[in-house]
Formats: structure tokens, C-alpha cells, sequence
């Protein structure tokens, strides 16, 4: 029988889950219904899938109807070396829901129909509310603790090798390259329409994700032993400092533990907190500032 603890920490990654399939969904609808009708293009391994498609159906030819898109297909292949390049750097949790969310956006973006026409006439409205709802999806995955797969996926694995590595610049570069190739294939307003789009993808995107938001968490217990302290490095692989304190009005011993998450880690240290010493309380202190050996995850 599934203990209470455990039972909620399974229906909390069933939430999580089925946050990504929503996600995957919304943001197909944002690239299907927004922006493939005007012929733009998105960003990253995305967009280069996209760019991909229209040479290759400008070179052979396409036998599917106008509303079926093969780019997501083809996203979803260029996904899989980058996935098998990075499994042992992801962790099992994240590459999972990664892997959920890029099939579910293959399925969606195969099956949601296209329309024709754009359903605006605005070009720039269309890009704006595509952006918008594109980057709530793409934020909504993040903060369930998985990603929409292609440049994340390769931000992590180096990071990960490297110190010093920056994913922002790896995706300045991809993406600057990738809007010229459009500039140069198609024409220059659909090159910068589709930058305006992922502007507007990425400004929602960090409104929506809270991955870069750190969290200074501490914890009070009386039980006075290590199991939320070894609960939480083993778990989320935080460092922790452990110290003895008393309690002003019952002078009674309490350990004091301090650890920096990241916001959406807070679920799991109440998790842990909670399982191990019911009547411990924690204070959160949010927008810390951090300098020197910290991992941000996404």
C-alpha cells in the first residue's frame, strides 16, 4: 500500500505529465494556427526543421494536403541524436518528460489542422499572440520539470561539461544563423516577422519559467536527526547547511538547516520536509542572490 507522502509525490508527477501533454498541445496550436500559415518560422531546432521542410518540399514535391505539417516529424528526428547524446547528463526525470513533450508535439503539429489562410489579418498580431501562446506552453513544460527538447537539450549536456558554457549564446548564434538562411531563402520580412515571433516566444517564456528565481529555504526541526538533510542532498543534489540553534521562548535545541533551491524545487523540499518531520516549518526567502558554486537546472 502507497503511503500518503508517496501517494501525493505520485500524483504530483502525474500533474506534472499531463502539464506537458497541455503544454505540447497549446504550443502546436501556437505554431499551426499562428505561424505556418504565414509561412514564418520558429526558432532553434524547430525552426530549423521547419526550414528543412519547405526546401525539401520546394526541391520534390508534396502529396499531403495543405494542413498536414511533416516538420514536426522531422523535429522529432533531429531530437534523437541530441537525446542519446545527452542521457547521461539529464537526469532519468527530466529526460523523460523531455522526451514526452517533443512526441507529443510530433503528434499534435502532424495533426492539428493548418488553416489555409492566417486567422488574423494582422501579420504582427498574429506573431504576437503565436509568441504568447507559444512561450506560456514552452514555460509551463519548464516549470514541470521537463522542456520542448532541441537547444535545451544541448544547454544542458554543456553546461554540464562546461563551466563556463553559455546557453544564450549558443542560441543567439544558432538562431542568428538560422534567420539569415531565411532571409536569404525566402525574403527579408519573413525573416524578421519570425524573429518578432520568437521575441515574443522568449519574453513569455521567462515570465512563465521560474528556473532563474533562487530560493533561500530554512528549515526548523526538533527531531534532531540528518533525514531531511540527506533527503535533500541525495534527491536534489543541494548542498546544505546543518547548524544547532534554540528556541527563544521554550530555549528548546532545534536543528537549523539552510539550502538554495530553485523555485519549482520548493514542492520537493516541502515534500521531504513534511515525510520526515510533520511538525518542522520552513521559511522561504525568494530572489536570492548567488555568487559562487551553484547549479541552475532547467
Amino acid at each position: 500500500m502507497i503511503r500518503g507522502v508517496d501517494r501525493e509525490v505520485v500524483k504530483a508527477e502525474a500533474k506534472k505529465y499531463a502539464i506537458v501533454c497541455v503544454s505540447a498541445f497549446l504550443f502546436a496550436v501556437s505554431v499551426n494556427m499562428f505561424i505556418v500559415p504565414l509561412g514564418l518560422y520558429s526558432s532553434g531546432v524547430l525552426g530549423i526543421s521547419q526550414v528543412t521542410r519547405s526546401v525539401l518540399i520546394s526541391l520534390f514535391g508534396s502529396s499531403l494536403p495543405h494542413h498536414i505539417d511533416i516538420a514536426g516529424m522531422i523535429n522529432f528526428i533531429v531530437n534523437i541524436p541530441l537525446f542519446i547524446m545527452a542521457f547521461r547528463t539529464i537526469s532519468k526525470n527530466f529526460f523523460f518528460k523531455t522526451l514526452l513533450s517533443v512526441a507529443a508535439q510530433t503528434v499534435f503539429m502532424t495533426l492539428i489542422y493548418i488553416p489555409a489562410k492566417p486567422i488574423l489579418d494582422d501579420v504582427l498580431a498574429n506573431c504576437l499572440i503565436g509568441g504568447l501562446l507559444g512561450g506560456v506552453s514552452m514555460g509551463m513544460t519548464l516549470r514541470a520539470s521537463g522542456c520542448g527538447g532541441g537547444l535545451d537539450i544541448l544547454g544542458v549536456y554543456f553546461t554540464k561539461k562546461f563551466e563556463n558554457f553559455s546557453v544564450g549564446k549558443l542560441s543567439l548564434m544558432v538562431n542568428a544563423g538560422l534567420y539569415f538562411i531565411c532571409a536569404i531563402l525566402f525574403d527579408i520580412p519573413t525573416a524578421i516577422y519570425s524573429i518578432i515571433y520568437t521575441a515574443c516566444l522568449t519574453l513569455a517564456i521567462d515570465r512563465t519559467h521560474a528556473q532563474n528565481i533562487n530560493v533561500t529555504c530554512l528549515i526548523f526541526s526538533k527531531k534532531h536527526n540528518l533525514r531531511i538533510q540527506d533527503e535533500i542532498m541525495e534527491k536534489l543534489h543541494r548542498g546544505i547547511t546543518h547548524w544547532h540553534g534554540y528556541g527563544g521562548y521554550t530555549d528548546e535545541a532545534t536543528d537549523v538547516m539552510a539550502v538554495v533551491v530553485s523555485k519549482y524545487e520548493i514542492n520537493r523540499v516541502k515534500q521531504i520536509v513534511r515525510k520526515n518531520d510533520p511538525n518542522a516549518f520552513v521559511i522561504f526567502f525568494q530572489g536570492t542572490h548567488v555568487s559562487g558554486h551553484f547549479v541552475k537546472r532547467l
